[in-house]
């Protein structure tokens, strides 16, 4: 029986920018997408409703976790609260806390004055900052595409709840074999940086540097979280 994966998506919530991967993963893992609910107002509620996915996903087995940006936020707060549940986790682009929390709050209030149309815009201008330089224009133009799902009331749901959010304190009872994955290009989040210190204070970590990556790193041609996978369990 393959064992049972969970991909848990970033800050847009919808889970689709998963598609190159859950190709790659399907031979080997029975995969799961999870999505988040735009309505949400507590980190805690994002928590439980993963909860309820990894239970039907598992069918009562722990799983591995895979999450990106956001979502590895909320990957390494749902460890913390269902410990039991987490078989390994792997750990995309992420942080235990953001900062700063000024351009935190900048973000949100832009987001909010920001006609919600303008943003299909605002990301094809920005894309040089996100992705992968080596990334394609079919990737990039499906990456558009399938960001007219998401919606300005998640983004600011989960804004919020990264104003809250901070586990520095507690990345050592996460009891689970982590993963940690970060791109050197990653003008969003300071990957490498943050990566270094999560995988300092787990007591089980591994961290893998992406090199000449973006933040969006997994619609790029040449990462298989597959493989990243297979050489972690290998060493």
């Amino acid at each position: 029986m393959a064992e049972p994966l969970v991909l848990v998506p970033g800050l847009d919530g919808t889970g689709l920018l998963f598609y190159r991967q859950v190709p790659l993963l399907a031979g080997r893992y029975d995969v799961t997408t999870h999505r988040l609910r735009d309505s949400a107002v507590h980190l805690t509620e994002l928590v439980e409703e993963l909860h309820a996915r990894v239970e039907t996903a598992g069918g009562g087995r722990p799983v591995t976790l895979v999450g990106e940006s956001f979502g590895g936020a909320l990957s390494l707060s749902y460890a913390l609260a269902h410990p039991d549940r987490v078989n390994r986790l792997v750990i995309v682009n992420s942080f235990p806390y953001f900062a700063p929390q000024a351009r935190l709050r900048l973000g949100y209030h832009l987001l909010r004055a920001t006609p919600w149309g303008v943003m299909r815009v605002v990301r094809q201008l920005t894309s040089w900052r996100m992705h992968s330089p080596h990334t394609g224009r079919d990737e990039l133009r499906r990456f558009h595409q399938l960001m007219r799902a998401t919606t300005r009331e998640g983004y600011l749901s989960r804004l919020r709840m990264l104003r809250e959010y901070d586990v520095r304190a507690r990345l050592h009872e996460i009891a689970a074999p982590v993963l940690f994955v970060a791109a050197d290009q990653d003008h969003l989040v300071p990957a490498v940086e943050q990566a270094r210190l999560m995988a300092s204070r787990v007591p089980d970590a591994t961290m893998k540097v992406l090199a000449g990556h973006g933040h969006i790193c997994l619609i790029a041609p040449d990462v298989d979280l597959g493989l990243l996978l297979d050489e972690w369990q290998r060493a």
